[in-house]
């Protein structure tokens, strides 16, 4: 099914752009939501005459994101873990863990923001991208230390 996204979506899209769904997340998620319109030709000609107040709103959702990026650029977190002799990490440390540091120093993201491949398991530093909006992707730089 098509639809018209009435927000942005990270998985779907921009606000006011036509995507292909399935019937059922259209039917049982988005459109009850208000989150998205049926593509239909009239839903098109109201989202023609809008079209500059999603403009408008996407320069100001990009706008914010990139003061965000720029304040987490200079972001460091420490984390301190338990290791073994041969600077191994007892387990490792994962997303929830980054965030928790984040969080102590005032900065709230949330869990699928956090594009850390895989776990780390080694002291060092290391650096950790953050997805703030499409294509709008800092740096954070994350040492882990032992404790």
């Amino acid at each position: 099914m098509k639809v018209i996204l009435k927000e942005t979506i990270d998985s779907l899209g921009i606000i006011g752009s036509e995507v292909r769904v399935a019937d059922g997340y259209a039917r049982n998620y988005l459109l009850p939501q208000n989150k998205a319109v049926p593509a239909t030709p009239q839903n098109r000609k109201l989202l023609e005459r809008d079209r500059t107040k999603f403009e408008l709103q996407i320069a100001k959702e990009r706008k914010v994101a990139e003061e965000m990026a720029q304040r987490l650029e200079t972001v460091a977190v420490t984390i301190a873990a338990k290791v073994s002799e041969e600077d191994r990490l007892y387990g490792s440390i994962s997303v929830r863990d980054i965030i928790d540091a984040l969080a102590k120093q005032d900065i709230t993201l949330e869990k699928r923001m956090v594009l850390l491949k895989e776990p780390i398991k080694a002291i060092g530093s290391y650096k950790v991208p953050i997805r703030v909006y499409k294509e709008v992707e800092p740096e954070i730089s994350v040492e882990i230390v032992p404790e």
